[in-house]
């Protein structure tokens, strides 16, 4: 049984969507003190959290910051904010996914179950042997990026970017499945939210003293070059 957090000050939409979810057999947390977030999160550990943004206290967008610094825990932000900037911020800060109220409560469901699925299921990714090691090293539980020593952090669609680049390495991986495994709905996503994100990784390696490791390929995506990443560092 799947364990979702709720973070909602309405309580009226809150007792609905823990009766909502109660009846589809998830485990739900309802949190009615809002100066007890973070201590509630860490007691319970969810394996989801539904947040709203406009919250007693401190908002939905500081607590997609404090939850990312802990755990790589899926988001769903729900808010009446519908203006486009709430939503990249949003998804910039960590959260999965974005859902504008009034709820349509088949969509949250199908967008919980898929989140949930692709998490914990049977679309979790799962490690592939790799015959030639590369130098840069991938670290999922701070979200950080290093080699001998130096360390850049990265963000959680960073790190997820930088991930599937190098899980698929010399392959071209095209803007779309990028877009579909950082947010679940790239209708929301405009499309220079994918590309600052490239240029923050691509800065963030160059950092490590690895440049043009991430290759374009116009009109089409990106490529991770391991020749180049595992070349001497400059």
């Amino acid at each position: 049984m799947f364990k979702i957090m709720i973070v909602e000050d309405d309580i009226k939409i809150r007792t609905l969507l823990t009766d909502i979810l109660r009846k589809y057999s998830y485990e739900v947390v309802e949190v009615a003190d809002f100066l007890q977030v973070e201590k509630i999160f860490e007691q319970e550990a969810p394996q989801l959290v539904l947040l709203d943004l406009n919250l007693p206290y401190y908002d939905g967008f500081y607590y997609c910051r404090v939850f990312r610094r802990k755990t790589t825990v899926p988001i769903i932000v729900i808010s009446a904010r519908d203006e486009e900037s709430s939503q990249v911020l949003s998804m910039e800060l960590g959260a999965d996914d974005y859902i504008v109220k009034p709820l349509n409560i088949q969509v949250l469901l199908a967008k919980i179950m898929a989140i949930l699925r692709r998490n914990y299921g049977e679309y979790a990714g799962k490690p592939e042997p790799d015959n030639e090691p590369l130098p840069i090293h991938l670290d999922d539980r701070n979200f950080s990026i290093s080699c001998k020593g130096a360390v850049e952090e990265l963000s959680k669609n960073e790190y997820k970017l930088l991930k599937k680049l190098m899980d698929k390495k010399d392959t071209i991986v095209t803007r779309e499945e990028l877009l579909e495994e950082l947010w679940d709905d790239v209708h929301f996503v405009v499309d220079n939210t994918l590309t600052v994100n490239v240029t923050r990784v691509k800065s963030k390696l160059a950092n490590l003293g690895f440049q043009n490791v991430i290759k374009v390929k116009r009109g089409v995506g990106y490529i991770f070059d391991s020749a180049m990443a595992g070349g001497t560092r400059q």
